[in-house]
């Protein structure tokens, strides 16, 4: 090898692999049924594979029309990229962003950087994990919403806040976080 060149362990590349690999069924150019979840993965993979670092938009693009990014869906993406699986998981895991199980109905952000911090928004969240019984990174009994923290929503001026299924509100109180939920369970009914 020359000195300063990169070596390739063609172990833990896909194309090493190859369609043998007892691990995993067959892909569906092979044969195997091919479920929703995965012909859309294998659409995204498709339209964004000739970009530059195309895995974060893949990612991004799988989670916004799935809800999450499905664990069966992993080796097509890195199938798809020419990466192991283990890298794609490793992103996936990375980046607090990315789900691996569908969230709840609505999705509530809560912000946790400084300013929220200074105005009130530890004990906002304290009130939002026992309202919907549930902590960060998960979801309530009912499958009605997923708790997730956010870092900044732009809003510092109006702290604390939040986004509820993307829609921003500011200037949360106790009060006006249960008003805010309750507004949006009726206007989802």
């Amino acid at each position: 090898m020359i000195k300063g060149q990169a070596r390739i362990d063609l172990a833990s590349t896909g194309a090493a692999r190859g369609t043998h690999d007892a691990q995993r069924p067959p892909d569906n150019a092979h044969g195997a049924s091919c479920t929703p979840a995965l012909a859309a993965v294998q659409r995204i993979v498709a339209a964004h594979a000739q970009r530059p670092g195309p895995l974060l938009p893949i990612l991004h693009a799988v989670q916004a029309e799935l809800g999450h990014i499905p664990p069966d869906t992993v080796q097509a993406i890195a199938d798809g990229l020419n990466l192991s699986r283990a890298e794609v998981h490793g992103v996936i895991t990375f980046y607090p962003h990315f789900r691996q199980a569908p969230p709840g109905r609505h999705v509530v952000e809560l912000c946790r950087a400084e300013s929220c911090q200074a105005m009130g928004s530890e004990r906002l969240a304290e009130h939002a994990r026992k309202k919907l019984g549930c902590d960060f990174h998960a979801s309530s009994a009912d499958g009605a919403y997923t708790l997730e923290p956010v870092y900044c929503l732009g809003l510092c001026a109006q702290s604390p806040a939040m986004l509820v299924d993307g829609v921003p509100y500011a200037r949360l109180t106790p009060k006006r976080f249960d008003k805010i939920l309750g507004y949006v369970t009726e206007a989802a009914k």
